[in-house]
C-alpha cells in the first residue's frame, strides 16, 4: 500500500493492518523495519520484532524470513484467507473515508485492486466495499450514473463496512 494515506500523515498502520496487507501480497516490505520501530516504541516487544526492526528493509527475504515472528510478539498472525485479510483492510479504507482521509473514488481504486490483485473470490464480493469495484468503470463517463450518484453510493458502502465491524485494527497513533 504505497500510496496509502495514513503513511502520508505520519500514523504507523497497526500490527493487525500489516498483517492483513501481508496476505493480500500488498505490503510495502521496506516499510516494514520502520514500522516494527515503531510497535517496539508502543510497547511491543520481543526478539523477533527487534530483529526485524534492525532490518533496512532492502532484502525482502530477510524481512519476510521474521516478519511472521515479529507479529506473532505483536499478537498478531497474517490472516489465513484473503476474505480476513480483506475485511480488515476494507475497514481500514472504510475507516480513512470516514476520517475524511480519503475520497470515494480513491476508496473505489483501491478495492479495484485488491480484488484484480485476489482473482475476485465471491467472498470479497460480498463484503459491503467489496461490492463497489464495478463503479471504477462508470467514474467520469457519460453512459453512467452521476459522480455524486457514484460518491453516495460508496459512502453507503463505507458506512455498512464500518457498521458490520468487522475489524477494528487499523493504526497506531502517536498519542
Amino acid at each position: 500500500m504505497r500510496d496509502w494515506p495514513t503513511l502520508r500523515t505520519g500514523e504507523i498502520p497497526s500490527p493487525e493492518l500489516v498483517a492483513a496487507w501481508i496476505a493480500l501480497g500488498l505490503a510495502p516490505t521496506e516499510r516494514i523495519p520502520l514500522w516494527a520501530a515503531h510497535w517496539l516504541v508502543h510497547g511491543y516487544d520481543g526478539p523477533g520484532l527487534r530483529t526485524l526492526a534492525g532490518l533496512s528493509g532492502t532484502d525482502s527475504h530477510e524481512v519476510h524470513d521474521v516478519v511472521r515472528d515479529a507479529l506473532a510478539e505483536c499478537h498478531t498472525s497474517i490472516p489465513e484467507s484473503v476474505t480476513a485479510a480483506a475485511q480488515t483492510v476494507f475497514t481500514q479504507l472504510a475507516r480513512l473515508h470516514a476520517d475524511g482521509l480519503v475520497s470515494e473514488k480513491w476508496i473505489v481504486n483501491e478495492v479495484d485492486g485488491i480484488l484484480i490483485r485476489t482473482g475476485y473470490p465471491e467472498s470479497l464480493l460480498d463484503l459491503p466495499l467489496g461490492g463497489v469495484w464495478y463503479l471504477i468503470d462508470e467514474w467520469g463517463e457519460s453512459w453512467g450514473r452521476t459522480t455524486h450518484q457514484l460518491e453516495a453510493e460508496v459512502r453507503k458502502a463505507c458506512a455498512a463496512q464500518l457498521a458490520a465491524g468487522l475489524s477494528d485494527q487499523g493504526a497506531i497513533t502517536g498519542k
